[in-house]
């Protein structure tokens, strides 16, 4: 059993350590129902072979840290906005440029696509404090002839 800290000091310590040693494999066990982990084990098994419960416990772990680090208005986090539209809509590609000229500190590239003779899609890469990568998802995606849109989010990674 891990020792506990004697003081702010020695806790500090510690984490600038763990930080120092974050390659290292440590071994818990898991207590569960035995009906959640067949569940689990066939996500694991629909993963491929190159998959074990570890690594998709690891997943699943950095995926909640990710996830954390957007609860914060004030972090900096990177996501992605990918929209599908009209190119024909009224007034729609000069809306959605505005928005992005406006935005251009955050904006650090986007994708254009032509998929056919009438739709586009958009991939717009971001970086910034959430709260404000989270403003300029819901302009754009908010934005009247859009036809489908979502914001993934994901992480600078700093954290992980």
């Amino acid at each position: 059993m891990a020792k506990q800290p004697d003081s702010q000091h020695d806790h500090d310590h510690n984490h600038a350590r763990e930080a120092e040693c974050s390659n290292n494999l440590v071994r818990f066990s898991v207590a569960m129902p035995e009906d959640l982990l067949i569940s689990f084990d066939n996500l694991v098994a629909r993963r491929g072979l190159i998959h074990n419960r570890s690594e998709v416990v690891r997943d699943l772990v950095r995926n909640a840290l990710v996830d954390e680090e957007w609860t914060n208005p004030d972090d900096e986090v990177v996501g992605t906005i990918t929209m599908v539209y009209s190119h024909h809509a009224s007034n729609l590609t000069e809306t959605l440029d505005s928005i992005q000229h406006r935005y251009y500190r955050q904006i650090i590239s986007t994708m254009h696509i032509h998929l056919d003779s009438d739709n586009c899609l958009e991939v717009i890469a971001l970086r910034g404090k959430a709260e404000d990568v989270h403003r300029i998802s819901d302009a754009l995606l908010g934005t009247k002839g859009v036809k489908h849109g979502r914001l993934t989010t994901t992480t600078t990674g700093k954290f992980l």
